[in-house]
C-alpha cells in the first residue's frame, strides 16, 4: 500500500501528498478553532492558512528541484508531509558549486515570495512585515486581513530556518559543499554531520524545555537524516573504486523455472545461499529471481510441489561484473532486494551479488583504509 498519492505533475516532477498530511490540517483546525474561540470559522481559517503555507513549502521544494533539473539530475517527486516537503532528487552532485546552488535555491524562493507579498502589501497599503510577537499573537485570532503578514513572515522564517547549518538541512548542505572545496568530500561530510547532530541535540533540548514538541520532532529528523546521509557518503567513498566482480559470489546455486519449491527449500537448508537466480532450460539466461521472502510467501499460498515460476520475481534489477559496486548497491536499495543476479552481455548468469557481499567488502576496505600509513 502506498502512503502517498499524486496531486499533479510539473516539469515531469510528481507532487504527492502523504496520507499523514491530514494530521497537520486537523491540528490547524483545532488550534485556530479553540485558541480563537471562533469555532467553525476559526477551523476554516486555520486550514486555509496552513494550505497557503504549504503552497510556499511546495515552491521551496520546486526551487531545489528545478535547479537540479538544470544540471541534468533526475528529480522523482516532491512529497508533502506534516513536517514539511521532501524533494526526492536522484543524487546530490559532488561538485560543491552545484550542490550550493541546489541547496540555496529553496530558501531563495521563500525570500522571493516574501518580497512579492511585501510589494503587494505596499500596493494595498497593508502591513506585511510584523514582529515575531505580533506573528505569534496573530495565531490566536481569525484575521483575514492579517493573512498577508502571516504568509510574509512565515516565508521569511522558513528561508532563514533552512539556512541554519544543520546538515542535512539546506544550510548544512551549503556548509558541507563549502568545506568540500577545501578538503575531501567524505571529511567535509563528517564535519557537517557532527555539526548537524550537535545542533539537532540543542534543538531537541530547547524544544523539550519550552514544550515545543514540533521542534523536538524536527531535531529527531535532523539527527537521523544527518546520520543516514553521512553513512551513505562513507559507503560511497569506500566502494566507489570497486567493481561488482570483486565482491560477487562466483558460481552461485541456481534454480530452473520448472523446479519445485521443495528444491529451493533444500538448497536454502544445505547451503549458505537463500536467494537464487532462476534460469530457463536449456540456457543460462536469467528469467527470474527467487528470494527468501518470495519462497516464504509461496509456501503460504502453495504446496512444496509448486514450480518456482509461479512465485519468482519476474521484474528485478541485474548488474554486470564491470559495473561500479556502489551503483549496484543503489540498485539493490531502490529495488528493495537483498540480492541481484550478475549477468554477461547475453544475460547469462555469471554470479550473484548479495547485501552480505557488499557489507563484507565495505568492512574489509574500510578497515584496510584505516590501517594505511
Amino acid at each position: 500500500m502506498s502512503w502517498s498519492f499524486k496531486l499533479f505533475k510539473v516539469k515531469g516532477i510528481d507532487v504527492k501528498i502523504h496520507l499523514t498530511f491530514v494530521l497537520i490540517l486537523i491540528w490547524a483546525a483545532y488550534r485556530w478553532s479553540v485558541s480563537t474561540g471562533e469555532g467553525l470559522m476559526g477551523a476554516v481559517f486555520g486550514i486555509v492558512a496552513t494550505l497557503l503555507l504549504f503552497a510556499s513549502v511546495t515552491l521551496h521544494e520546486f526551487g531545489h528541484s528545478l535547479q537540479a533539473l538544470k544540471f541534468g539530475i533526475v528529480v522523482h517527486d516532491i512529497t508533502l508531509m506534516p513536517m514539511g516537503g521532501l524533494a526526492r532528487i536522484e543524487e546530490i552532485p559532488e561538485d560543491p558549486t552545484k550542490e550550493i546552488r541546489i541547496a540555496i535555491a529553496g530558501p531563495l524562493v521563500n525570500f522571493i515570495i516574501a518580497g512579492v507579498l511585501f510589494g503587494i502589501g505596499l500596493l494595498l497599503n497593508t502591513q506585511a512585515i510584523i514582529s515575531l510577537d505580533e506573528l505569534y499573537s496573530s495565531m490566536g485570532q481569525v484575521s483575514w486581513n492579517g493573512m498577508l503578514a502571516y504568509l510574509t513572515m512565515t516565508n521569511l522564517l522558513l528561508g532563514l530556518f533552512n539556512l541554519i547549518p544543520a546538515y542535512p538541512m539546506d544550510g548544512g548542505r551549503i556548509l558541507r559543499a563549502s568545506l568540500a572545496k577545501k578538503m575531501d568530500r567524505s571529511k567535509a561530510t563528517n564535519i557537517a554531520v557532527n555539526i548537524g547532530q550537535g545542533l539537532a541535540l540543542l534543538f531537541g533540548l530547547w524544544g523539550f524545555m519550552n514544550g515545543s514538541y514540533t521542534l523536538v520532532l524536527i531535531a529527531i529528523f535532523v539527527w537521523m537524516g544527518a546520520g543516514q546521509e553521512g553513512k551513505d557518503v562513507a559507503v560511497k567513498s569506500v566502494l566507489s573504486d570497486m567493481k561488482v566482480s570483486q565482491a560477487m559470489t562466483l558460481q552461485p546455486k541456481t534454480l530452473r523455472v520448472n523446479d519445485s519449491l521443495s528444491k529451493a527449500i533444500n538448497l536454502t537448508l544445505s547451503t549458505s545461499q537463500s536467494d537464487f537466480p532462476v534460469t530457463e532450460w536449456p540456457s543460462n539466461q536469467v528469467v527470474g529471481l527467487l528470494c527468501e521472502r518470495d519462497l516464504l510467501k509461496g509456501l503460504q499460498a502453495h504446496d512444496q510441489n509448486t514450480s518456482v515460476r509461479v512465485v519468482m520475481q519476474k521484474t528485478f534489477p541485474t548488474t554486470t561484473p564491470d559495473r561500479p559496486l556502489y551503483e549496484s548497491q543503489k540498485d539493490m536499495a531502490a529495488g528493495k532486494t537483498r540480492a541481484i543476479p550478475v549477468v554477461d552481455d547475453e544475460g547469462n548468469i555469471v554470479g550473484l551479488l548479495t547485501a552480505a557481499d557488499i557489507n563484507e567488502a565495505y568492512r574489509l576496505l574500510r578497515m584496510s583504509q584505516k590501517n594505511k600509513p
